[in-house]
């Protein structure tokens, strides 16, 4: 991305048109005015950057309808882990992750919205509407923060020895905080806790065969666009502190090395609703952007919390003030390994639909 002599980005890459490997990528300086555009392409374009977000088992459980001076966000059912999941937490929380990179990117675009989540009871698939749109200048934070977008992955690998900056775990816990929720970083004795947490929490799963039936489903669809393909999947299991899930196969290569330097946190908030999982997503997303920024590799950790009885240590680990949505792993990467390639991501059609404004795109 170029950047003016200020240090300020004269670049935004949007992504439109297909989502997967021949994405195409349009790039537009902001010598003009983004908000000299019809709103309406803004919103097209925001929805189709939120197909970037990361999702549980990449699911990309979302979709979204564009309006003449609105975007709505629903849920789909058919993209929704039954068995993993069947109370939707983690289905409303990977939203909430694209709705968050969706508002970024209107942010880019020189555009703030008014956001109501979970705004109809009688449509319980409506998870969230941006309207009452305001031209605010594009805001060159948002636009660094687009590119971060784009380069983000997941790398389930152990990272570097070197300690994370306090300066900058304190940016990523601020990015989370804005977003309405809390990141509480782990102690060492917390740590530990997790790790039997994630242990049991496996252990209950492996002996679930319906479970099992729908891992193996989403794991094997990579050439629809969704799911994980095997070289993002480690090839053994990785020497960490908390143990990952495991996924029973995957070709990407592992070293030797630990993740001692890493750091394990939870993020949690004082209610357990569809509005609050929501805004989960976006302090996730939030989160992993910020980190993305400075070098920082983030690993969500679900499994502690689709198992009752872990999601309650968790819970205990709280002091009982509060829920956990999701634990994660931070760490620098390590520098010795390229990261691993991105995951496919469904074509913007099968995400967007735009035919109420068809003809006042530009």
């Amino acid at each position: 991305m170029a950047e003016d002599g200020a240090g300020n980005p004269t670049r935004v890459t949007r992504a439109w048109g297909t989502m997967g490997r021949d994405r195409k990528v349009v790039t537009m300086s902001h010598e003009k005015p983004a908000t000299d555009r019809p709103l309406t392409t803004a919103l097209a374009e925001a929805a189709g950057m939120a197909g970037h977000a990361p999702s549980v088992h990449n699911t990309q459980p979302w979709h979204w309808t564009v309006l003449p001076d609105t975007l709505e966000l629903r849920v789909v059912r058919e993209r929704h882990l039954s068995v993993l999941d069947p109370e939707g937490r983690l289905l409303v929380l990977s939203c909430g992750v694209a709705l968050h990179h969706a508002r970024v990117a209107l942010a880019a675009e020189g555009w703030t919205p008014v956001v109501e989540r979970v705004p109809d009871p009688g449509q319980p698939d409506l998870v969230a509407r941006l309207t009452g749109f305001k031209p605010t200048g594009a805001d060159p934070d948002a636009m660094r923060t687009v590119q971060c977008m784009q380069v983000r992955h997941t790398d389930r690998r152990p990272v570097s020895d070197e300690p994370i900056p306090t300066s900058v775990l304190g940016e990523i816990d601020r990015a989370a905080t804005r977003e309405g929720v809390n990141l509480q970083v782990l102690d060492d004795d917390q740590k530990i806790e997790l790790a039997a947490a994630a242990q049991q929490a496996a252990a209950v799963e492996r002996d679930s065969p319906d479970l099992l039936e729908e891992l193996a489903y989403w794991t094997s669809r990579a050439r629809a666009g969704t799911g994980l393909p095997p070289e993002v999947v480690p090839e053994r299991a990785p020497e960490t502190t908390v143990p990952a899930r495991d996924f029973g196969y995957g070709t990407l290569p592992v070293g030797e090395g630990h993740d001692r330097a890493a750091v394990y946190g939870i993020l949690w908030g004082t209610e357990d609703e569809p509005d609050s999982w929501l805004r989960a997503g976006e302090a996730l997303s939030a989160a992993w952007l910020t980190a993305t920024r400075h070098g920082v590799s983030l690993v969500p950790l679900s499994g502690v919390v689709e198992v009752d009885s872990t999601r309650q240590t968790l819970r205990q680990m709280l002091s009982g003030l509060g829920f956990p949505y999701i634990s994660m792993r931070l760490g620098l990467a390590d520098p010795t390994h390229a990261g691993p390639p991105h995951t496919p991501r469904l074509d913007v059609a099968q995400t967007v639909d735009t035919s109420a404004v068809r003809g006042q795109l530009s």
